[in-house]
C-alpha cells in the first residue's frame, strides 16, 4: 500500500488558510473518489472538499475549528491498489508526510451562510442514524444542488445511492427525504468497495470524532453538568470580531434621550399605504434615512481606519449596517447604497435581508462593505447600552425600547413616546464634540419626521 498527502486546494480570491467547520470522515474510515470528506470556512464561503482518491484514512490534518494554511496537508490517505497504480504524478508513493501535491479542485459552494448549520449538526451528531432498507440504485456523481445536498447531510442520507426524480436525473430535496424514510440507504456492502455505514453517515462519523466532553457529579454519574463544544464557525469570527474591535479602537460612548412621538405618527400614517404595495414599514427604514442625511454632514463618521497603512479611508458610499441576532449568532447584513433608496426601497431590503439571514440563506455579498451599523435590541432593548463598534467603522448606532415617558412641550408636561440612543464612536479618530453633533443631527431629524422630507435626494 502507498500513501497519498491530500492537501488543501487553493480556494481562490486570495484566500491563504481555512477553518476546519466539520469533518465528514474520520481515521479508519474507507472513502470513495469524489466523496465529501470536509467543510472549511473561509472569509468568503463555506466549501466541502471531495476526495480525489479513494483510499483508508490514515490522518486528520488539524481538528475541527483548527485553521490550515492552503497546501497543508489536510488528509492522508493509504490508497488501495486500484487507486495507487495508475497516476504516479498524483500520488506520493514513498509514504513521506508532505510530499504529495496540493489539490486543484474545491466542492460546491453552500448556499448558507458559513457556520450557520452548526447547531443543527452537532444535535444531529449526538443521535444515531440507523440505515434504511437498499434499493439497489447506485450513481458515482450525482447532480443535485447544495440545498439538496445539506439536507442529506443533515438526514445522513448517501446521496449516490437516491433514485433521481429531477430534471436531468437531478436529485431533488423529495427524493432525499422520501429515501430517509425507507428507500435505502447503503444497498452495497462494504466488501463491494462502497463506503461502510459509519463513514457514509455524516452525523454519526462526526459523533464518533468529537463527542461533547462530559462532566459528571460523583453522586449522579447520568446527570450532565457540564458539556464542551468547540469555537467554530460563525460564533468564532464573531469573538474574534469583537475582540479585535474592543482591544483596537478606543470606544467611548455617548447617549441622549429622543422623543419620537411625531415619527410615531407618520408612521402610522404611512404603513397601510405601505403594507398596499407589500411592504412591512418598521422604524428601522427612518433610522437608516436620518442616519445618512447625519453622515454626510460629518464625513468623518462614515470612515474607516487602514491599519495596516495608518491611512483614514473616507468613503462616498452609504451602506448601513443591520445587526442581526441569529441562532449562529450576531450578523450584519448590509443595505447598500441607503442614500439613493425611498423609504420603501430600504423597508423592502431590510425585510429580504432579515428573512435570508435567519433562515440561514443569505448571501455572502450581503454581509460585506458596511461603513455604519445599527444595532437595535427592540423590546428588550432595556434603559442602554454600549455598542461594540463593527470595524474598521468608527461609528455605531444603538436603538432602545421605546417607552411612554413625561416631555416638556410648550412648558407643559405631557406624556411622550421616548427612546434612548446610544453612540459609540471609535475616539482615536472622533473628538466628543464631533460625536455630540453627529447624535443631535440624528435626534433633530427623528424628532421632526418631516425635515426628512427635505433631505431626500
Amino acid at each position: 500500500m502507498s500513501t497519498f498527502n491530500f492537501k488543501l486546494p487553493d480556494i481562490g480570491e486570495g484566500v491563504m488558510e481555512g477553518e476546519i467547520v466539520t469533518w465528514l470522515v474520520k481515521p479508519g474510515d474507507t472513502i470513495q473518489e469524489d466523496q465529501p470528506v470536509v467543510e472549511v470556512m473561509t472569509d468568503k464561503a463555506t466549501v466541502t472538499i471531495t476526495s480525489p482518491k479513494e483510499g483508508k484514512v490514515v490522518a486528520l490534518g488539524g481538528p475541527e475549528g483548527g485553521v490550515i494554511p492552503v497546501h497543508s496537508t489536510l488528509l492522508e490517505l493509504e490508497l488501495s491498489a486500484s487507486a495507487a497504480a495508475p497516476d504516479a504524478a498524483a500520488s506520493d508513493t514513498t509514504g513521506a508526510a508532505g510530499a504529495g501535491p496540493a489539490a486543484t479542485a474545491v466542492g460546491d459552494i453552500k448556499e448558507t451562510l458559513p457556520g450557520m448549520g452548526l447547531m443543527q449538526r452537532s444535535a444531529a451528531a449526538r443521535s444515531s442514524v440507523a440505515p434504511a432498507p437498499a434499493t439497489g440504485y447506485f450513481r458515482a456523481k450525482p447532480l443535485a444542488t447544495p440545498a439538496t445536498r445539506k439536507l442529506a447531510r443533515e438526514l445522513a442520507v448517501d446521496l449516490r445511492q437516491v433514485p433521481p426524480s429531477g430534471p436531468r436525473e437531478r436529485v431533488i430535496k423529495a427524493d432525499v427525504r422520501r429515501f430517509a424514510e425507507g428507500a435505502g440507504a447503503h444497498p452495497h456492502g462494504s466488501s463491494t468497495g462502497v463506503v461502510a455505514a459509519s463513514s457514509a453517515q455524516p452525523a454519526s462519523a462526526r459523533a464518533a470524532l468529537r463527542p461533547p466532553i462530559v462532566v459528571t457529579a460523583p453522586d449522579a454519574a447520568s446527570q450532565q453538568l457540564e458539556v464542551r463544544t468547540p469555537l467554530k464557525g460563525i460564533r468564532k469570527r464573531v469573538f474574534e470580531q469583537m475582540a479585535r474591535s474592543k482591544h483596537t479602537a478606543a470606544h467611548f460612548t455617548f447617549v441622549e434621550e429622543c422623543d419620537v412621538s411625531q415619527l410615531k405618527a407618520l408612521r402610522a400614517r404611512l404603513k397601510p399605504l405601505a403594507s398596499e404595495k407589500g411592504v412591512n414599514l418598521s422604524f428601522l427604514p427612518f433610522f437608516v434615512k436620518a442616519l445618512v442625511s447625519a453622515l454626510k454632514k460629518h464625513p468623518v463618521l462614515n470612515s474607516a481606519f487602514d491599519e495596516s497603512t495608518q491611512e483614514i479611508v473616507e468613503r462616498h458610499y452609504y451602506n448601513v449596517g443591520i445587526a442581526t441576532a441569529t441562532d449562529a449568532g450576531l450578523m450584519v447584513p448590509v443595505v447598500k447604497n441607503a442614500d439613493k433608496l425611498s423609504l420603501l426601497d430600504i423597508a423592502r431590503e431590510i425585510s429580504r435581508l432579515a428573512e435570508s439571514t435567519k433562515s440561514g440563506r443569505i448571501n455572502a455579498d450581503d454581509l460585506r462593505g458596511s461603513t455604519f451599523t445599527i444595532t437595535s435590541l427592540g423590546r428588550q432593548g432595556g434603559l442602554f447600552a454600549t455598542p461594540i463598534l463593527n470595524t474598521p467603522e468608527v461609528g455605531i448606532l444603538g436603538i432602545h425600547q421605546m417607552k411612554q415617558k413625561p416631555v416638556v412641550r410648550d412648558g407643559s408636561i405631557v406624556i411622550g413616546d421616548v427612546m434612548l440612543l446610544s453612540l459609540s464612536f471609535d475616539h482615536r479618530l472622533i473628538d466628543g464634540h464631533i460625536g455630540a453633533a453627529f447624535a443631535y443631527d440624528i435626534i433633530a431629524l427623528l424628532e421632526n419626521p418631516d425635515l426628512l422630507w427635505l433631505e431626500m435626494a
